[in-house]
């Protein structure tokens, strides 16, 4: 529902109607399905119950809250928000500040590209929240996830995973239907949008300034195709107040990303709730989706990646249902399933570093008993 239309049922029902009032009732509108239903393309069990949402929060994107590549440890707050209140992003930017424009050729693109050498994402923030302290983890709920009306693809040449069997730049775009449903690939293609966000990521530890090409435990580029609308992740804290960013805005991606790029938009409305969980720890970055719970691994190597990928549910499934350790391993090799979230065999970049190979083990929640699968959920949920 947009907020005109929220707006007249809101008057009709005689409920005030200010912009805050406006969006705390769409927020509690939005919210309710992480809790009740499954999100777009999912099916299976709701993920745990939400608090209620507390205030909404809106941050635009402007020249004070975007820092292009980075995450900066110095960046000013873009706000300060209680655990349980929601952030509107009601304009986030494409990569490159903003600056790609629909149609624009690859020669017309590629001074922008190369004026960013920390990295493309448009990174917004500072969020943060209250009371969060190192050893805490914060739980991001993607509450609504609606990109704008036209993405790209691309590839230039030297990166992907072949970046030998192209000699040539590619550039696609796409523009989407007003219901962002759906969208042409070519003629007799059509391709299911599942909007999210590429780039979700607490402050890295250490007072230094980090790409947001990178990635960690602190989370930073995931491309997680799973991360949409009823969906939950979970980065544990290093710094004072968490200080959250998000950027990287998707419409589609693969697993395995092959050609380096995703469906590349931005989104005109993007709705987020943070969660405050005080003194629980995650050695690496933690997914709950109506169907699965997901843990992604980092390495120098597909192999790596799937080996810490494996090693860290292993160490956290083990704990939070007390079970042997081999028990888990067991379980993981009947029932889990690894998939490639980004793959490439770089060449060549016009950027200062390389993203590490990552890999995301998912557990079906299926297979646990309703016993099992809270003590799960609630090893992971200590609301401040």
């Amino acid at each position: 529902m947009s907020l005109d239309a929220f707006e007249g049922a809101a008057q009709s029902l005689g409920m005030p109607t200010g912009r805050r009032h406006l969006l705390r009732g769409a927020a509690a509108a939005l919210v309710a399905p992480l809790a009740g239903c499954a999100a777009a393309g999912h099916s299976g069990p709701a993920i745990d119950k939400a608090p209620a949402p507390g205030r909404t929060h809106v941050v635009e994107s402007n020249s004070k809250t975007v820092t292009v590549g980075l995450l900066d440890p110095k960046a000013a707050p873009a706000a300060t928000i209680d655990s349980g209140d929601i952030v509107s992003y009601p304009n986030t930017w494409v990569n490159w500040a903003n600056e790609p424009r629909y149609g624009m050729s690859f020669a017309e693109r590629e001074p922008i590209r190369r004026r960013y050498p920390n990295g493309p994402y448009s990174n917004i923030g500072p969020v943060i929240i209250r009371d969060a302290e190192p050893g805490d983890l914060v739980e991001i709920r993607t509450v609504r996830a609606r990109p704008i009306e036209w993405a790209w693809n691309s590839a230039p040449a030297n990166v992907g995973a072949i970046p030998e069997d192209f000699d040539k730049p590619y550039l696609k775009y796409f523009k989407f239907d007003s219901d962002r449903k759906s969208v042409e690939f070519t003629p007799g293609i059509r391709l299911e949008l599942h909007p999210g966000q590429g780039l979700f990521a607490t402050q890295p530890p250490g007072d230094k300034a980090v790409s947001g090409i990178l990635n960690g435990a602190y989370g930073g580029k995931l491309g997680l195709h799973e991360l949409v609308e009823g969906t939950a992740l979970f980065l544990p804290v290093f710094h004072p107040g968490g200080r959250l960013w998000t950027g990287n805005s998707h419409a589609v991606q693969g697993d395995g990303m092959v050609n380096q790029t995703a469906m590349e938009t931005a989104m005109e409305d993007l709705r987020i709730q943070y969660v405050l969980h005080k003194k629980v720890t995650a050695g690496l970055p933690l997914a709950e989706t109506p169907t699965h719970w997901i843990g992604v691994g980092f390495g120098k190597t597909l192999d790596d990646a799937l080996v810490n990928a494996l090693r860290g549910m292993l160490d956290w499934v083990s704990a939070a249902l007390s079970m042997d350790r081999a028990d888990v391993y067991a379980l993981f090799s009947l029932a889990g399933s690894f998939r490639a979230t980004k793959f490439a065999r770089q060449r060549g970049s016009v950027y200062n570093e390389v993203p590490a190979q990552t890999m995301h083990a998912m557990l079906p929640k299926n297979i646990l008993s309703a016993q099992l699968a809270e003590k799960l959920s609630q090893s992971l949920r200590k609301q401040a």
